[in-house]
């Protein structure tokens, strides 16, 4: 019962910030930028400008679902974004722009969320077996794996979970600050505008905040148990 009220507790502020973020899109989306510069061409001068020649800006479906994928060094924009010539397309192309030049700049954090990831996916696999193996067992072999190692398993996976997400929040913040920095200074907004652009990003990082927090409270939980157990 308390993982649910936890689940779910995270679930409706997920969902309230995710709202706000894209009301927020909406309405910036409706504000022209200097020089009505799409999404794109932001993106594609910010990195000119930092001397990126080697990173492509592409358009992917879906809606914000603008990120950069340091593999192939690609900044990959949805289409509002790519062909939006807003304060919000503005933002978010020159966001992920940030990413890119966190990357050539061997930002330390960055590199560290960035091997997070295959520990990520192997810790997911392995809750997925886990929970699985837990089900069975309960069904049909009982005692085919101890509640004490389940938890532990558990802890260790969730313990990756909750690093890479906190972990991630300086990263998104730093290339938030990047964005704003170099869009004040190449006059891509005004004054006005730049507070929009400010406003769009700071609700793009609190939805970061929310899955950070979230990680870290069922982590939380699940080590409350363990420590509850040997009491």
């Amino acid at each position: 019962m308390p993982l649910l009220i936890i689940f779910l507790f995270f679930l409706v502020l997920s969902w309230a910030v995710s709202s706000k973020l894209k009301s927020k899109f909406k309405a910036y989306s409706k504000i022209p930028i200097n020089f009505g510069m799409t999404g794109k061409e932001v993106a594609e001068k910010m990195l000119r400008q930092n001397g990126l020649l080697n990173v492509q800006v592409n358009a992917v479906k879906g809606t914000l679902s603008d990120h950069y994928n340091p593999s192939n060094r690609t900044i990959n924009l949805s289409p509002e974004v790519y062909h939006g010539r807003s304060v919000a397309s503005a933002a978010v192309a020159a966001h992920e722009t940030g990413h890119a030049i966190q990357h050539a700049n061997s930002y330390s954090l960055l590199e560290f969320r960035s091997a997070l990831v295959p520990l990520q996916n192997v810790s997911a696999k392995v809750l997925n077996f886990l929970f699985i193996a837990l089900f069975v067992g309960a069904m049909a072999l009982p005692g085919m794996i101890s509640y004490n190692l389940a938890l532990q398993i558990i802890i260790v996976c969730y313990s990756i979970f909750t690093l890479a997400a906190i972990v991630t929040l300086p990263v998104e913040i730093d290339a938030s600050r990047r964005a704003l920095a170099w869009l004040d200074t190449a006059s891509i907004t005004s004054q006005d505008t730049h507070a929009k652009a400010k406003d769009a990003l700071k609700w793009a990082a609190y939805t970061y905040v929310v899955a950070a927090l979230s990680a870290l409270a069922t982590l939380l939980y699940y080590v409350m148990l363990i420590v509850g157990g040997r009491d």
